[in-house]
């Protein structure tokens, strides 16, 4: 610890700003704590921004302890509020964040959130500004990151939407087509497609036919003996309600028509988020008290590390579609009809 107070102490890091921005992600709240817990452990004061970058901007602000955030690991949403910017893309705006900075004394932000969050914290930096940021929202769409705060929970709370809802489809032999968030990626969708045994799942990054992955998927599970079927669409694949009336006017099936929406982003964090959060919200902390300024917490192969933020801004991951092989295997798998050995 006598080396990590040095450390802190050449860095010149004596009071950090932490905020978050952009959409809520459950553990969001879980990484506040973390950072505001570590950098006591430093003897490094934390000031929570409320409201993201335009907090920044009007300098709304709150101190942090670790009796403040002492009750909240467990609780969704942010503590610190959330909101989005126009004004902070602006030189304008970001000089007046800057200057709250300067009346603040804080030496560096941390930033808790999604791409757009991580966009301002590169302008920032380029400002003077040192900066860390933390991958937060239910989209898991941070390219630099294979894993970002809030995808867990988000999952299991779609998961377990649409097992209430095979239920009710089960008892009424219909049809359900689940939309879910994800904004223009698929990796929400496909994760809990394949979680919760969909009929099919649409995601932005795979062309689909609609006779072909839709249609004939839904007729080849009612000849294997299936009598209820379960869509799951990626909001960025299309809408829902269009799929649904698509599928009537085709086969002349009404389907129910769920779209999830802001409950998914609601819920205490699962254990996963907390414990990535937890871990998200150290490493950024001691990035700044060590002297590593402007990077990007993210996970890889299950480890977590920083990288630049300029360099973690140009790269790009994409839908793993072994996954979606996968899934679809087990939607062939299960429209073997031993009948159709016989002709029939």
């Amino acid at each position: 610890m006598e080396n990590i107070v040095n450390n802190t102490m050449k860095s010149g890091i004596k009071r950090i700003g932490v905020l978050t921005s952009g959409g809520d992600a459950p553990g969001m709240n879980a990484a506040v704590r973390a950072v505001v817990r570590t950098a006591a452990s430093l003897d490094i004061q934390c000031v929570g921004i409320r409201r993201g970058w335009h907090g920044l901007i009007n300098a709304d602000f709150t101190m942090l302890t670790r009796e403040s955030v002492s009750h909240i690991l467990t609780q969704g949403g942010t503590m610190l509020y959330t909101a989005r910017s126009a004004e902070f893309m602006q030189p304008e705006g970001r000089q007046k964040a800057v200057a709250t900075c300067r009346m603040l004394g804080i030496d560096a932000i941390v930033a808790i959130g999604g791409d757009g969050t991580f966009k301002g914290a590169l302008e920032l930096s380029r400002d003077g500004v040192p900066v860390v940021g933390i991958p937060a929202t239910i989209d898991n769409d941070v390219d630099c990151t294979n894993y970002t705060i809030g995808f867990d929970t988000a999952c299991n709370t779609a998961v377990d939407c649409i097992d209430r809802l095979r239920d009710t489809m089960r008892s009424h032999e219909r049809c359900s087509v689940v939309e879910v968030m994800g904004r223009n990626a698929g990796y929400l969708a496909l994760y809990v497609g394949l979680a919760a045994g969909a009929t099919s799942v649409l995601v932005p990054e795979h062309k689909y036919d609609f006779q072909k992955d839709v249609i004939e998927r839904i007729q080849e599970s009612g000849l294997a003996g299936n009598s209820h079927f379960m869509l799951v669409v990626a909001e960025g694949a299309g809408s829902a309600v269009d799929i649904g009336r698509r599928i009537e006017e085709a086969i002349g099936i009404e389907p129910r028509v769920t779209v999830l929406g802001h409950i998914q982003r609601g819920g205490s964090p699962s254990a996963r988020d907390r414990e990535t959060a937890t871990r998200m919200g150290y490493s950024a902390v001691m990035a700044l008290a060590e002297g590593r300024f402007n990077r990007v917490i993210a996970t890889q192969e299950g480890q977590i590390v920083e990288l630049p933020i300029e360099e973690a801004m140009t790269m790009k991951k994409h839908l793993q579609m072994k996954r979606y092989h996968i899934m679809e295997t087990m939607q062939l798998g299960s429209l073997k009809n031993p009948m159709r050995g016989s002709g029939m």
